[in-house]
Order: C-alpha cells, then sequence, then structure tokens
C-alpha cells in the first residue's frame, strides 16, 4: 500500500495535475484498465447476467451502463471518495477483500494507479476524446524461424487528432496457445511452431486478427511445373509454396470420375461411363465430364438437396403440402439456372398460402423474427449474428442494434400457413426497453417505421459490392467440395476468423457475381480446378495438413448419398416409409419421413444448420451399422440383387469381382489386391463356399473406407 499512500500524497499536494485536459478521461483510460484485467468479459462482469451482482457491458461495448454500474449502484458503495484506496473497485481486484474471481491487479499496477487517481479526481464521467479507430500492428507477419520475438503494438487514434500508444492495455490472445506464447506484459508474441497463427488483437471493442506465418519446413518447395487449371490453383500454390508444402500428385481417372460423379450429382458413375472415360485420350475430357454432369437431372436433384439442407426444409408433421411445394419451386430454381440473388430475394421478399407459393415456406422455418434475424444472417452473411442479442458480438462488429434492428424487419410476418405482412409489429431492445428500430445491419436504420423493410434488406444484400453475400455461398460451395471452408465454421465469417486464403475466398466472390450469381459456373470454377483434381494420399511433409490443400481431405459420404450408393451397388433398391421402393434418399422432401437407416447413418435433422455435414468422421454407431446392420448385410444375398443375377448369369468369379469393384469404385482391382482375390478365389472348394466368400467380399466392399468416402 506504500505506493497508494505516496500517490494519494502526491495528489493532495498538486504533484499530480489536475487541469481538464489531464484528468482521468473514463473512457479511453478506466475501461481499457476493466477489459485489460478481464473485468468485462463473458466469463465476468461482462455475462449477460453479470457476476455477483454486478454487470458491466461486453468488452466496455456501452461505456454509460458500466459507468452507472460503478458509481451508482448499490448507493455508490463501488466507489470511496473519501478514501479512494478502499473502494471496492479497488479492493476487489486486488484481492484485499475476497473477490469471487481472480486476483487481477496490485497495488502498484499502472491500472491500479490509473483508478485511485480518477476516483481521488471525483470518479466523473470526463470524456476528452472520441476514439475513431485502432491500429494493431504487425497485422501479417512473415518469419523463417520460431522462437523469434514479435512485438505487438496497437496505436489508438481519436477524433481531435491526436493518438496514442495503447499497447499496455491491449489484450492479445493466440487462438492456439500450443502454437503460440504471449507474454500479457510485454505485449511480445513467440511462434512455438510452424503454420499459420492467428493473434486476436483487442483494444476495448475494437478487435482485429494479426497473422503469422513460419514455413512448416527449412526446405523451399519448387511448385513452378505443378498444374494450374484457373486462378484457385495460383492462390493455393502460393500459399503452399510460403508454407514451404509439398504437393501430392494428381488423383488418377478412377477416384476423379467417382469424386466429381458424387460431388455434382451425389451418384456413382456407371460402370460403362467409367470405362469410357478411362479409355479416352482427349485433354479436355475432364471439363466434358463436367459439362456433361451438370446438365442432368441427377445433379438438379442433388443440389435441390443440397440447397434444401442449407435452407433447414423440414415440415410440420401435420402438413407435408407446404414442404412439398417448397422443394418443387427449389428444383425449378436449380433446373433453370436461376441467379441464387434472385432466389434469395424471392425467399425474403414472399409471401402468400405456403399450399401454393414455395418460397413463403422460408417463413416457416423457424419461430419468430428474432430467430428469423439469426438464420437470415447465417445462412445468406456467414454471420453469428445471435452472438449479439445480448451484447454487442465480442469478435465482430456486429452490435445489439444490428442484431434486434434485423429482428425488426421481420416483427411484421405472420409465419402461418398464409405468410403475410401485418400493419404492425415490434422487436423490443433489451437495452432500451423500447421497440427496436429496423436497421440493415452494419449500415443504417430505415427511418420509415411503415415501410416493410425486407426490400431494403434484399436491395443490400445482393447488391453487387455488398461485403457478406456472395462470399457466404461460395464458402459453402467449395466446403461442399473440398471437405472445408476457407472460412471455417462456414456461418462464422468474421475479421478475427480469416480465410485461409483471402484473395481467391475474394476472387471467387467476384467471379461468382460477375456470373449472375450462378450456381453451375462457380462449381464449374472450383471442380476443373487442380486443386480440387489432387490425389488424398499424402507424400512426405504434407501429411499434416488439414486446411491448405496440398492434397485432397478425405470426405465422408453424406448419409443420403451413401444409402444411395449401397442400394446401387447391391442393385436392390431401399424404402423409406410409405414411399415406393427405389425412391433415391436426396429425393426425400419430408424431413420426417421415417428412417432408422438415414437416422444411424447421420441424416442432418435440420432444426439447426447443416453446416457439420463435411465434419462427419463416421461415427461409433455408423461404422457398427455399416459391420453388422441390415443395410447391408439383409440385402447382400436378396435374389432380385446384382450379386445374385451374377450368380444366375454364370459370371466366372474374378469377373463378379472386377465388376463389382467397377461399380463401388470405379476401377478393377489391381496389384497386390487383385492377386489377393485370386488366392482366396482358389481356396474354395465348393460353389456354396464360393458363394459365401464372394458375399463376405461384397460385404467389405461396401463397409470399406474407399467406399464410404469421396
Amino acid at each position: 500500500m506504500k505506493q497508494i499512500v505516496t500517490l494519494l500524497i502526491a495528489l493532495a499536494c498538486g504533484v499530480v495535475r489536475s487541469s481538464a485536459s489531464d484528468r482521468v478521461d473514463f473512457v479511453n483510460d478506466v475501461m481499457p484498465v476493466l477489459t485489460k484485467v478481464g473485468c468485462n468479459t463473458g466469463a465476468c462482469h461482462g455475462s449477460a447476467a453479470g457476476r455477483g451482482n454486478f454487470k458491466l457491458s461486453l468488452y466496455g461495448g456501452n461505456p454509460q451502463a458500466d459507468y452507472e454500474a460503478i458509481v451508482r449502484e448499490i448507493s455508490g458503495r463501488r466507489i470511496n471518495l473519501q478514501k479512494p484506496e478502499e473502494s471496492l473497485i479497488i479492493l476487489k481486484p486486488t484481492f484485499a477483500i475476497d473477490h469471487g474471481g481472480k486476483f487481477l491487479l496490485d497495488d502498484d499496477d499502472d491500472g491500479t494507479q490509473l483508478l485511485l487517481r480518477w476516483i481521488q479526481e471525483g470518479a466523473e464521467k470526463v470524456t476528452h476524446r472520441a476514439l475513431e479507430r485502432v491500429e494493431f500492428t504487425p497485422r501479417s507477419y512473415f518469419i523463417e524461424t520460431t522462437d523469434v520475438e514479435i512485438q505487438l503494438r496497437a496505436e489508438a487514434f481519436y477524433a481531435d487528432g491526436s493518438s496514442q500508444d495503447v499497447t499496455p492495455w491491449t489484450v492479445f490472445s493466440a487462438e492456439d496457445s500450443s502454437a503460440l506464447r504471449i507474454d500479457k506484459d510485454s505485449a511480445v508474441a513467440t511462434p512455438l511452431r510452424g503454420g499459420r497463427h492467428i493473434i486476436t488483437a483487442r483494444y476495448l471493442d475494437s478487435v482485429a486478427p494479426i497473422e503469422i506465418v513460419i514455413p512448416l519446413s527449412d526446405k523451399p518447395v519448387d511448385l513452378a511445373s505443378q498444374p494450374r487449371g484457373n486462378f484457385i490453383d495460383d492462390e493455393v500454390l502460393s500459399r503452399l509454396a510460403t508454407l514451404r508444402l509439398p504437393v501430392s500428385p494428381q488423383a488418377d481417372d478412377s477416384t476423379f470420375i467417382r469424386r466429381v460423379s458424387l460431388d455434382l450429382t451425389g451418384r456413382l458413375p456407371e460402370p460403362d461411363k467409367v470405362m469410357a472415360y478411362l479409355e479416352n485420350r482427349d485433354q479436355n475430357k475432364n471439363e466434358e465430364l463436367i459439362d456433361e454432369l451438370v446438365q442432368t437431372d441427377a445433379f438438379n436433384e442433388y443440389w435441390s438437396y443440397k440447397l434444401a439442407k442449407w435452407l433447414r426444409m423440414g415440415t410440420d408433421p401435420n402438413d407435408e403440402n407446404g414442404i412439398a411445394t417448397y422443394r418443387l419451386w427449389l428444383s425449378n430454381q436449380i433446373e433453370k439456372g436461376v441467379g441464387y440473388d434472385e432466389m434469395a430475394r424471392n425467399l425474403i421478399l414472399a409471401t402468400g398460402d405456403t399450399h401454393n407459393v414455395g418460397p413463403a415456406n422460408f417463413y416457416r422455418t423457424v419461430d419468430g423474427p428474432r430467430e428469423q434475424a439469426e438464420f437470415v444472417s447465417e445462412l445468406f452473411m456467414g454471420s453469428r449474428l445471435r452472438c449479439a442479442n445480448c451484447h454487442n458480438h465480442p469478435l465482430d462488429k456486429w452490435t445489439q442494434d444490428d442484431y434486434h434492428g434485423l429482428a425488426s424487419i421481420f416483427s411484421k410476418i405472420e409465419n402461418a400457413q398464409i405468410v403475410r405482412v401485418r400493419a404492425s409489429g415490434e422487436v423490443i431492445h433489451p437495452r432500451t426497453r423500447e421497440p427496436a428500430l429496423a436497421r440493415i445491419p452494419g449500415e443504417y436504420y430505415l427511418e420509415d417505421k411503415t415501410k416493410d423493410g425486407r426490400e431494403d434488406l434484399v436491395d443490400w444484400l445482393t447488391a453487387g459490392d455488398n461485403p457478406y453475400f456472395a462470399k457466404a455461398i461460395v464458402n459453402r460451395l467449395w466446403s461442399s467440395l473440398m471437405g472445408r471452408g476457407l472460412v471455417e465454421p462456414v456461418d462464422d465469417m468474421r475479421d478475427t476468423n480469416p480465410a485461409t486464403h483471402p484473395k481467391l475466398l475474394n476472387g471467387l466472390a467476384e467471379d461468382f457475381v460477375a456470373s449472375g450469381y450462378r450456381l453451375r459456373p462457380m462449381l464449374k470454377r472450383i471442380v476443373t480446378s487442380a486443386t480440387y483434381a489432387r490425389s488424398s494420399n499424402t507424400v512426405p511433409g504434407n501429411a499434416e495438413d488439414d486446411r491448405y490443400y496440398s492434397h485432397a481431405l478425405r470426405r465422408p459420404l453424406e448419409a443420403e448419398v451413401l444409402a444411395d450408393g449401397i442400394s446401387y451397388v447391391l442393385n436392390v433398391p431401399a424404402q423409406y416409409g410409405g414411399k415406393a421402393p427405389g425412391q433415391r434418399a436426396v429425393t426425400l422432401v419430408d424431413l420426417y419421413t421415417p428412417s432408422r437407416t438415414l437416422d444411424i447413418l447421420g441424416r442432418c435433422g435440420r432444426e439447426e444448420s447443416c453446416e457439420s455435414e463435411t465434419s462427419i468422421s463416421g461415427g461409433l454407431t455408423r461404422n457398427l451399422h455399416l459391420l453388422n446392420g441390415e443395410l447391408i448385410n439383409a440385402r447382400i444375398s436378396h435374389e432380385e440383387g446384382r450379386l445374385a443375377r451374377l450368380f444366375d448369369a454364370d459370371t466366372a468369379p474374378m469377373d463378379i469381382i472386377d465388376e463389382l469393384y467397377l461399380v463401388a469404385l470405379s476401377r478393377k482391382p489391381a496389384g497386390a489386391t487383385r492377386r489377393f482375390w485370386r488366392e482366396q478365389l482358389a481356396n474354395v472348394e465348393t460353389v456354396e463356399q464360393q458363394q459365401r466368400l464372394l458375399e463376405d467380399f461384397l460385404w467389405s466392399l461396401l463397409a470399406s473406407s474407399n467406399f464410404n468416402n469421396k
């Protein structure tokens, strides 16, 4: 306490100046102390409910409310103007008295002294200048090796033209603390391993990412001779060269035709198509194949299914008509090649009877204007605006005004069977306790309260220069085809969660807008890249890469695609609920169509986002079902199945193996695999034993990871 006494004596004797310009600034001096030591984090007093009957705004987002909480609440007992050193705001974080949280400040910390000085000056809400922006440096930093100390810095710029080094009051946190060590006192970062590492820098509610890049190898890699299909490869290879990641070779033709057929149509390629493709020596055969696939009915069915999942198409069990109309509308949009911007416009502006107007069902996906705002922001902006419901978004620009302002746009929507715009409707803002003002998030308020704000919203959203709309959908398309989004999770796009390849994401978005927001050209752009066609087999040095595309990521088949694939290989149709046998699982309109198989295989329930589909790794239940469930075992020996027909035709056993390999994996067995099965067949003596062996073979083929992955 000696330092405190010294400070108080200095104040009393006038040693410390107290002119207006030197008085402690509550917003720019006191608030940063509380943020730096963590008082206003979500884990402490910044949580929605506060902590210990003391609530602060998250990261100082509402200084006025924080001032009232500190100075006015509980009869002002948190501040002691007569004995500043006995103020609760001092005693608790220094642990001079019991504190439910951590030990945050020492008696002689600069933060403690600043708080004491503020209280000594009368604990007033003095503000000398308005903060305009904060610059964090470095924003991107490349170093050759680890164990290099990197000095982090933050400078605040104010409306009066002045600036101040605020590094001591800035919080720097590593996205992965095992990869990067940060000394909180000196603001020095030390990388512990190679790779691309992100540091989140925060001063008050200003937050930004800092990128640190260290090569993953001591030896440069020469990628000049790597194939390049389009600008995608230029960006990916540039990042790989920086990280010194070696590249896997291109996938063989069998792998490519199977992969691209599943990705574009959700179907395994037919054997005759496979053989024709394998025998084709035309250099343009990949592009010709892709052009053919995107014009098929199977493409329309599969991508209707994909978008239906993103739109969370589910049904009320008592209202199947609406969802059938909705799915039919969506299928027509895909078939006609309607731009995604026009689809979004039709969905957001839809009204009418949901049994007759397909897109009107968009408003029956969730209940309430707040839920609708969350859904719209995640789907069309790739942003989790929901995080700004109770407080300003802790890691993004979104405020409570943005969240409740967007919700207000939907407050007049009546989402019954007949969707219509009511004459009135409101959303109460939890901070003001008043009706929220309709607002385009991050932009401006809608002044005309009587106007349906959806028109303004969709005009802003689908404008060519909108920073969210095009990126959100191309990131989803990329994730679907590549196994991981350029931003991951795909519905959490923000500055502090930057893309692994920012220039590539921007380029894809610009290309998408230039093409009229059409899905087919964007899908074709991705699948004609050499990056997409890379083998999933790793080479020395790139086995640990899970995000830079030095090799293709192995992707589990979606539940519906896997079920359809098994039925196709067995040539035994599945039946779902009361539907006709043979209907493809990806064409099922009704979410509630009974199917234990699809549930076990991981069918998405769609109550929430289905974005986790690309992270399905094949859980224990799914694997057990494949190994020992009825899905395969009960149908292998079906009398009308593929295997039985091959038996009846007296097909040679090795020819049966060849055909089943071709149907399931788009190739025939070769090398050691072929020798193995020849040896197995040579060891059986009777026709019955031969049949059992081939049944076991077919089971092992369908349960294998090669079949269950793209």
